[in-house]
């Protein structure tokens, strides 16, 4: 039985593939996107994130819990020295008022297929199912195949939501075994594609190529952000990409938004964090037209 790394397991999912399904988040990420709305999935490995409102004045429960002394109570702010921190999580489970909690827990095969098959009569009725998100799930691909293969023993529709930026033998050991790839797409350039996720496009278009001419089901999913990839020439090369790869005709438009702010200063990443836009409503309909009159059939905000 393998084990893995998880922050979490969303249930009653409802924008992570059709119908109503139950969404693992798989913890470790070869990309930094600057826009991520989930940085606490980006490290491999378990991370303390500090509510500071929450924290009962004077209590120093989780200063005593820690025995490698990576955490201080000044008067002003718990502090938690990440260096130091091994991410065991004691100081989360000691912390009498969750003001602390750990992103990040190994758990093994059975654990989570116990919590997603908790939802089967939802997945069911509403012909939903299982979705492995991130991070990156891909990266523990062990534990990825192993929660796959319970799924189509237990009959679960599934499906991965990849940024693609995997080694090519990876993604063909799923080929087939995967019902639907849900596929994040960034910017066609790869200088700006770099700029703004420290990694080249070219695995990933490579592996959107390889996905779509072997008959895997795919939808794209182009996140929106003003002055990134909102432009008429990146539309228009994305479209031009996209339009002669077999199979693949669905798009989905996930314009930005900024409420993960909140989680890069629990992390103590809040100078990482940027500010980003999404397009206006009128530019966002505009870009649909635009991947419409290429045959996509397009969707915004799923």
């Amino acid at each position: 039985m393998s084990q893995g790394l998880v922050f979490d397991v969303k249930k009653y999912a409802i924008h992570d593939g059709p119908g109503i399904r139950t969404t693992v988040f798989f913890k470790g990420c070869p990309l930094r996107c600057a826009w991520c709305h989930n940085p606490e999935g980006q490290l491999a490995k378990p991370e303390v994130m500090v509510k500071a409102p929450r924290c009962l004045p004077g209590c120093r429960v989780c200063v005593k819990s820690c025995e490698l002394k990576a955490i201080t109570r000044t008067p002003k702010a718990l502090e938690v020295n990440r260096y130091e921190c091994n991410g065991c999580g004691a100081c989360a489970d000691a912390c009498p008022s969750q003001a602390i909690e750990l992103a990040g827990r190994r758990m093994d095969t059975a654990e989570v297929s116990a919590k997603i098959f908790q939802d089967a009569i939802f997945h069911e009725s509403s012909g939903g199912g299982v979705t492995f998100s991130g991070g990156e799930p891909l990266m523990q691909a062990d534990f990825l195949e192993d929660l796959l293969t319970e799924c189509r023993r237990r009959e679960a529709h599934t499906a991965v939501d990849t940024c693609g930026y995997v080694p090519a033998q990876v993604l063909k050991r799923f080929s087939g075994k995967v019902d639907l790839f849900l596929y994040d797409f960034k910017v066609m350039d790869d200088d700006k594609h770099k700029q703004h996720t420290g990694v080249s496009n070219r695995v990933i278009l490579e592996n959107l190529r390889f996905l779509a001419r072997n008959g895997q089901k795919v939808v794209v999913r182009i996140p929106l952000i003003a002055g990134v990839n909102d432009d008429d020439e990146n539309i228009s090369r994305t479209a031009e990409f996209l339009q002669p790869l077999p199979s693949l005709r669905r798009i989905s438009l996930l314009p930005y938004h900024c409420l993960a702010a909140d989680k890069y200063r629990r992390l103590n990443r809040g100078e990482s964090h940027r500010t980003f836009v999404a397009p206006p409503k009128e530019r966002q309909e505009s870009i649909k037209s635009k991947l419409e009159s290429y045959g996509f059939t397009v969707a915004i905000g799923d």
